[in-house]
């Protein structure tokens, strides 16, 4: 199996300081502390052990799954995780987010690549976290505050978060919209490709994480909690191995 995505996929912050930790990813992590896609797969079919790919990369938008599509496609896989679009909503400015048809032309591109190098293969396409929630649970913690405008952390949303003006709340309402759509395209590109792709209903997007969830080394990605809950809700609602 493959991974692709971004730095969700790689468990960025995971287990240390701003560094990727793949062996903690909820897709083909290693880690029995997450139970990834892959172990929950091993445990029914030994025969994939040794063959989980994460072809996923940090700081990825949607531009970049054609690629990651072409590199699962070189590694002749039965099954592919797509987890793609925090980075185009969260960007340095409300105005600098990816726009919802150049997202969904990436995403098209890299679902004609799946479907005709792998024909096969199945695609679990996952949905964006709803990255609101974040804002919704960290707005009032003050070291989140602190590391959120220290490292200008997906400044759409969460610029001035400690504001409750109806200014900056219909902005985080907008941006919150914009992962919807993202969403609402890949429901929509998933039933296009056919019964070998499946969208998880927005199960991923709906989930209600906790702080706790969150990574204290940047109050954004998930933790190793966060990880495992990502694991579980969207194997959940994915194929049913």
């Amino acid at each position: 199996m493959a991974s692709t995505g971004d730095s969700i996929t790689r468990g960025f912050n995971a287990c240390g300081w701003y560094t990727d930790c793949t062996y903690r990813s909820f897709s083909t992590g290693g880690s029995t502390l997450v139970n990834s896609h892959y172990l929950r797969i091993l445990a029914k079919n030994p025969a994939i052990s040794g063959h989980n790919y994460n072809d996923a990369r940090s700081g990825a938008k949607a531009s970049a799954m054609p690629g990651q599509a072409s590199t699962a496609v070189s590694q002749k896989v039965q099954y592919v995780t797509i987890l793609i679009g925090a980075n185009d909503a969260c960007t340095s400015s409300e105005s600098t987010m990816t726009p919802v048809t150049t997202y969904r032309s990436y995403i098209d591109s890299a679902l004609r690549t799946l479907k005709s190098g792998l024909p096969n293969a199945r695609v679990a396409v996952i949905s964006i976290p709803d990255i609101y929630r974040l804002w919704y649970i960290g707005h009032t913690n003050l070291t989140a505050l602190s590391v959120w405008e220290t490292y200008g952390i997906c400044q759409s949303m969460l610029d001035r978060a400690w504001s409750t003006s109806s200014t900056d709340e219909a902005r985080r309402q907008r941006v919150r919209q914009r992962v919807i759509a993202y969403n609402t395209q890949l429901a929509e590109a998933c039933a296009a490709y056919g019964p070998k792709c499946d969208f998880d209903d927005n199960a991923v997007f709906n989930y209600r994480f906790t702080l706790s969830q969150v990574s204290g080394w940047d109050y954004f990605h998930p933790s190793t909690s966060g990880q495992a809950a990502l694991a579980r809700v969207s194997y959940a609602a994915g194929f049913n191995w």
